[in-house]
């Protein structure tokens, strides 16, 4: 069963994905679907939560206040938006991402004779140059995200803001080649951590946004942001290894 509700107080994506955090927490509730426009949120339930619960979960946030709307009784074939789509439309922004990395990373392997380590050099710090650039677009937003999932970010919301300049400091270093032994080693283990918090995510079945890119794109958590952090684990290894 799913029931609509309306939420006031929400500004920015970044409220969006506080909410949602929020409200996930709240047993038997499943999945949340919430319109910024339109300050209302569809929540999906297990058992029936009553609007009391829910609104507790809000409490600790006045700005947040939800009332009831209407009662929506979804037959088991209706899917939300981003179910609609087909993978393919779904990660679009990543792969297009992707496509250019890869592109500028064989371009410079090319002048490089053909050189592995400048080709997955120069495709990692492009991947933590414009992966932090997203999320420095909406940084609150972000943080908010990422707080519903990483394992550091949910004990220290401030993780949030820190990531995202250690993902730029990556970007920059990977570019200008410094100490390449100590950042494959830090970027291993950032990664590292990152990923634990998207498998118990994904493992979970967890319907939540991945923040992957900011709170610019909703892109879903899925095996796709798994492979996205366990390749540049991989890449970091193996640069590593040939070092």
């Amino acid at each position: 069963m799913t029931h609509t509700y309306n939420i006031s107080g929400m500004t920015c994506t970044g409220c969006l994905a506080k909410v949602q955090g929020l409200l996930q927490q709240v047993p038997n509730v499943e999945k949340i679907d919430i319109s910024l426009a339109e300050g209302t949120a569809d929540i999906t339930m297990k058992k029936h939560v009553s609007t009391a619960d829910l609104q507790q979960a809000l409490a600790a946030y006045p700005k947040y206040q939800l009332s009831e709307a209407e009662v929506h009784h979804h037959s088991m074939n209706v899917v939300d938006d981003t179910e609609n789509r087909t993978w393919v439309q779904t990660y679009k922004p990543i792969l297009l991402i992707f496509g250019y990395l890869l592109a500028a990373s064989f371009i410079a392997g090319y002048t490089a004779a053909f050189n592995v380590m400048t080709m997955m050099r120069i495709f990692m710090s492009g991947f933590f140059l414009v992966f932090s650039f997203f999320k420095l677009l909406d940084i609150a937003g972000f943080a908010d995200s990422y707080s519903m999932y990483d394992v550091v970010a949910k004990r220290w919301r401030g993780w949030g803001y820190v990531y995202v300049f250690v993902e730029l400091g990556l970007g920059l270093a990977f570019a200008l080649n410094i100490a390449p032994f100590i950042i494959n080693v830090i970027m291993v283990v950032v990664m590292t951590i990152s990923l634990i918090g998207v498998m118990q995510s994904v493992f979970n079945k967890r319907k939540i946004r991945c923040a992957c890119l900011g709170a610019v794109f909703n892109l879903p958590m899925s095996t796709v942001t798994i492979i996205e952090d366990g390749l540049m684990i991989v890449m970091g290894i193996v640069m590593l290894g040939l070092m």
